[in-house]
């Protein structure tokens, strides 16, 4: 743990060339450790997803937010960078594996760095937090209640997402899955089905499930939030990040 931290935001160059903006944290100390890539929720690159970043980084990681809906624009608020986003259908799954690679890269650059990088998300980032381990070499994938990593978005969803079932075969990394037992996307069902494609792929997983807990159980600003969820949540993402991106 580390209690004193660099926060900053600088501009990284994705591999589709576009330049995205980057928020960054890290422990001021210059000891060798892992990273963290966060992928940020839906409603976007916000002060919630920042106070993520700069949790995991107390935790001993170099992390790396990349702001995905930096093509709408730089600076606008984090709920029109959003709208504009939806309104696009969301982000192609193409591109958020090259912007996450370009993070990774980053954070590999960087002189504290280990050579391990995880990656974590929550709602929306949480598939894409799989999308990222299926699709490039990480050491460490965590997925909070990401939806349509299974199954089938319902009529007229916003987002132009498919299922991840036919990559899961190349997830490259160890997963960790937390979920809220009243979540309906992903419903504990469609957890089930993925926990079996995982087993039977032989895949290194570990899942835990809440009761009293649905979407979002992480997020303090909601009334989704539950604390007892979260708060063991976070337990077992210390520990996993600890055990997979250790020197």
């Amino acid at each position: 743990m580390s209690d004193s931290l660099t926060a900053q935001t600088i501009k990284i160059t994705s591999g589709t060339g576009d330049q995205l903006e980057t928020y960054v944290s890290s422990p001021l100390d210059d000891g060798e450790r892992g990273a963290v890539v966060v992928i940020h929720h839906l409603p976007g690159y916000d002060r919630a997803t920042k106070e993520l970043a700069r949790r995991i980084a107390e935790l001993g990681y170099d992390v790396a937010m990349p702001n995905l809906y930096s093509r709408e624009g730089d600076g606008l608020d984090p709920a029109d960078a959003a709208a504009a986003a939806r309104a696009k259908g969301g982000v192609p799954d193409s591109q958020l594996v090259a912007d996450v690679a370009a993070a990774a890269e980053y954070l590999r650059s960087l002189p504290t760095s280990n050579g391990k990088v995880g990656v974590i998300g929550h709602c929306s980032g949480g598939r894409q937090s799989v999308l990222a381990a299926c699709n490039l070499e990480l050491d460490a994938a965590v997925d909070c209640y990401g939806a349509f990593v299974v199954g089938t978005p319902p009529e007229g969803f916003p987002l132009k997402v498919t299922n991840l079932v036919d990559q899961l075969p190349n997830l490259s990394a160890p997963l960790l899955g937390l979920f809220g037992n009243e979540d309906q996307h992903p419903s504990p069902e469609q957890v089930d089905e993925l926990e079996g494609i995982l087993k039977q792929l032989g895949k290194a997983y570990e899942f835990h499930r809440y009761d009293d807990a649905g979407h979002a159980f992480f997020s303090v600003d909601r009334p989704s939030y539950r604390v007892a969820a979260a708060n063991d949540g976070w337990e077992q993402i210390e520990t996993f990040f600890a055990t997979n991106l250790g020197l």
